[in-house]
Parts: structure tokens; sequence; C-alpha cells
């Protein structure tokens, strides 16, 4: 587990741009059964994540489409929550990061973590564009 001074600043970089921090199995229940689509970030300390995946998430949402609501789990730290989300991603092995879109409730797109790797953000912010317009 992660100390939360590490954590912190990590999270503050998607909350502040309008993401939900889910830190309970119950709130991702919640954030998962909500109608529209539903963009959840499995945040990490890694450097693709810091590099590569937070930044372009992040410019992702500079677009005429974009996913209704913004959510966060962060693995390493709110394990609980990390686990339940996982649940989700079948079938999909467990990765962090990763970028996972639900509509619906339906898992309609995800980013595992060796498709982060050694990719730019820009790379990742077109990509995520293209899942907005096909989806959103």
């Amino acid at each position: 587990m992660y100390p939360e001074a590490l954590v912190k600043p990590m999270k503050a970089e998607l909350t502040s741009v309008g993401f939900e921090d889910l830190t309970t199995p119950e709130s991702v229940e919640k954030a998962l059964k909500q109608d529209g689509t539903v963009l959840v970030v499995v945040n990490s300390v890694c450097g693709c994540a810091a590099g590569a995946a937070r930044p372009g998430i992040k410019l992702s949402l500079d677009h005429a489409k974009k996913p209704a609501h913004l959510t966060t789990v962060f693995a390493g730290f709110d394990a609980d929550a990390v686990n339940q989300a996982r649940k989700h991603f079948a079938p999909y092995p467990p990765s962090s990061p990763a970028i996972a879109l639900f509509k619906n409730g339906e898992l309609v797109h995800f980013v595992e973590r060796h498709n982060i790797e050694g990719r730019t953000a820009s790379m990742i912010a077109e990509h995520l564009k293209m899942v907005y317009d096909e989806f959103c």
C-alpha cells in the first residue's frame, strides 16, 4: 500500500479536472450503474501513468464528445475499490494503469497497461477521442 502523501497529488491530477475518486466497492458499483457513458481510470504511481496515461486522459477531454461520467480508482491504495472495478473488466486481466469505458453498464472499450507503455500522451488522447466518437 502506497502512502497517502505520495498518492494524493497523483489523484489530484484527475480529480482536479472533474474525475470522481471512487474509494469503496459501493462507490464503484454506484458509478457503473449510471446511464450513459462512464470512464473508469485505474490510476497508478508508475512512470507510464505519470508520463502518458494521466496527461493523455486529460488531453482527451478537450473534445466535442466525451464520457458523461469521469471516475477513477487508485491501484495500490484503494484496493477494495480497485478490486471491485476489476470484476467488471473481464475478460481483461488486472492492469494498472488502465482505462475502461462503460456504456449503460456494459464494458465497451478497455486500454491495458501494455497499450499505454511506450506511447505519448497525445497518442493516448487521440486514441481515446476516437473511442469517444464511437461510443459517447
